[in-house]
């Protein structure tokens, strides 16, 4: 009797998922058949066709510039990081800074070589991060490029290094750098506010003869770093006003840096 029960059981719960396979067989055909074909499912986006849009888009987008990629050092750019750091400090500039550079640093890969160079520059270490500089100028993998100039012309700003930034603008210029306008933006309220407002007002010069259209909002970045200078904030004041005559400037209190 028991196993009777039970064979009568099992036959019941077969019968019953035959029963919803069959009724889940007219939805699942039309989800086969879009997935197939490469299409959506039920308009929710998700079928193959979706993934291999997804996956071409991606594929069609821009690479960043390798100056903009982040930078991470392996062991051999720490190692040099570190020494070339140690040989400064221990008055060892000369030719034995010089053997260092030909021995280790000439032999980095590319990503090593723009991460040490990234480090200095977050150091602020100006006479190594220049040696850098010129080092990557000459790999044969090196290409002009506007955020490589931008960082270095950052650095020099921050300390005050007038006469190396005019170098590095030299360099940009023979190798037709063209900078875009938010650029210029930055590099003239980096000079502004290291305290260099004659260099500052070259590079804005530069920035009024670029072909690109002006943008407001680099003027107003000028502006805000060019408070302390009121003779060449009203300059570049008019300018901005006779480019956008529909636009507003604030202008600070008069005593806003008396003493």
């Amino acid at each position: 009797m028991v196993r009777h029960g039970l064979a009568a059981a099992l036959r019941g719960a077969t019968g019953g998922l035959a029963g919803t396979r069959r009724a889940l067989s007219p939805a699942i055909g039309p989800i086969s058949a879009a997935l197939r074909e490469g299409g959506d499912v039920s308009g929710g986006g998700w079928g193959a066709g979706a993934v291999r849009r997804s996956s071409a888009s991606t594929a069609s987008s821009p690479s960043l510039s390798i100056w903009r990629r982040k930078k991470e050092m392996g062991k051999e750019g720490l190692f040099v990081v570190h020494e070339l750091k140690r040989l400064t400090r221990s008055g060892g500039g000369g030719p034995r800074l010089e053997g260092f550079v030909r021995s280790h640093v000439s032999r980095l890969v590319r990503t090593d070589l723009l991460a040490v160079l990234a480090e200095l520059q977050r150091q602020d270490l100006v006479l190594l991060s220049m040696k850098i500089y010129g080092l990557v100028r000459k790999e044969i993998w090196y290409r002009p490029d506007m955020f490589f100039y931008r960082d270095m012309l950052m650095l020099l700003a921050r300390n005050k290094k007038a006469e190396e930034a005019k170098q590095v603008w030299v360099d940009a210029r023979r190798e037709e750098v063209q900078f875009d306008q938010h650029t210029y933006g930055d590099i003239v309220r980096a000079f502004s506010d290291g305290g260099l407002p004659a260099l500052a007002m070259e590079f804005y010069d530069e920035m009024r003869q670029s072909p690109d259209p002006p943008l407001s909002l680099p003027f107003r970045v000028i502006l805000k770093g060019l408070i302390p200078f009121p003779d060449l904030r009203q300059k570049v004041k008019d300018d901005f006003l006779e480019l956008f005559p529909d636009m507003l400037v604030y202008d600070p209190p008069e005593d806003i840096f008396d003493a």
